[in-house]
């Protein structure tokens, strides 16, 4: 089968980005050696630089090489749930919740979520709550997308020449790339744009991947990369990423995750527990091996293998 890659002009404001330093990735072999975080965060973000730039990948949607694209208009701020103070609403009850990173905190106030769901759902998009997207999939809760992304945003290996108890820099710098599990809608692809130079999402169901293009065309987004395949496997052709977040929840984290995690970069995804109990579970992967933490209960839907 032909492979192409459609054109997806797709922009959102993001500010003016510094110009990251074009490396090429590690090839992924049976017996990787474990790439190193900055690696994965050294790959630009322009389209057609990854890990095999100058062909295209199966069912990627990116923008194309060196095609100019206009920003959108700015977002009306009037009333609605165009309004940014609807957002800001939003935003305030994420950070009494306890999400507390400013990068987390600017990038849902930025994304608008209404954009993400079924017209006739539109009026709960800002609620704390998850919505049905349709094929027995749903867009996850606001404070659900924050807590992860944040998670993700912290993971050691970011903080690496902060000595202990040295105060944090206010701002650490931008998460490289990132592998996002199960596209969903788009919407959390979108919240991750904004924290990270280059995201690779991936969806098994076609519909839902279809979704995701055209929820996303209108917001012409640079570094989003969507795929349509099987999550299980990952993506080896983007490794190694930074980070890797999964909407899904299976027995067990999939080795081929662990494999394309660089040195230094952290895994968010939920697993089931004994007793059939979803938990949150943070792996990170250390210059002596992987470091394990469970966190709270959570709910997704189960993880599964193929397409659809």
């Amino acid at each position: 089968m032909t492979q192409r890659r459609p054109s997806f002009p797709a922009r959102l404001d993001l500010g003016k980005p510094a110009t990251p330093k074009v490396v090429t990735p590690k090839v992924v072999t049976s017996k990787p050696a474990t790439p190193t975080l900055s690696e994965a965060q050294g790959l630009s973000t322009a389209p057609g630089t990854g890990a095999n730039p100058g062909r295209p990948s199966p069912h990627v949607t990116v923008a194309g090489p060196g095609r100019h694209v206009k920003p959108l208009p700015a977002t009306p701020s009037g009333l609605g749930l165009d309004s940014a103070a609807v957002r800001a609403g939003m935003v305030r009850k994420l950070a009494a919740q306890g999400v507390a990173d400013p990068q987390v905190l600017a990038a849902m106030g930025r994304v608008e979520r209404h954009r993400f769901v079924d017209s006739a759902l539109v009026i709960q998009a800002y609620e704390d709550t998850s919505l049905p997207i349709g094929l027995g999939q749903t867009i996850s809760k606001p404070n659900v997308v924050a807590r992860m992304i944040e998670l993700l945003l912290a993971a050691p290996g970011r903080r690496i020449g902060v000595t202990a108890g040295q105060a944090l820099p206010t701002s650490l710098p931008q998460l490289g790339r990132v592998l996002e599990i199960g596209t969903g809608c788009g919407y959390q692809a979108a919240v991750l744009a904004c924290v990270a130079r280059e995201v690779y999402s991936i969806e098994r169901l076609r519909g839902l991947h279809d979704k995701a293009r055209e929820n996303l065309r209108p917001l012409r987004i640079p570094n989003v990369h969507l795929l349509f395949g099987d999550g299980m496997v990952g993506y080896p052709k983007g490794a190694p990423y930074a980070g890797i977040i999964a909407a899904a929840g299976g027995e067990a984290v999939p080795q081929a995750w662990l494999d394309q995690l660089a040195e230094g970069g952290r895994l968010v995804a939920p697993t089931v527990m004994e007793g059939g109990q979803q938990a949150l579970v943070v792996i990170d992967r250390t210059p002596t091996g992987l470091v394990r933490n469970v966190l709270e209960a959570v709910h997704f839907v189960p993880l599964k293998s193929g397409t659809a």
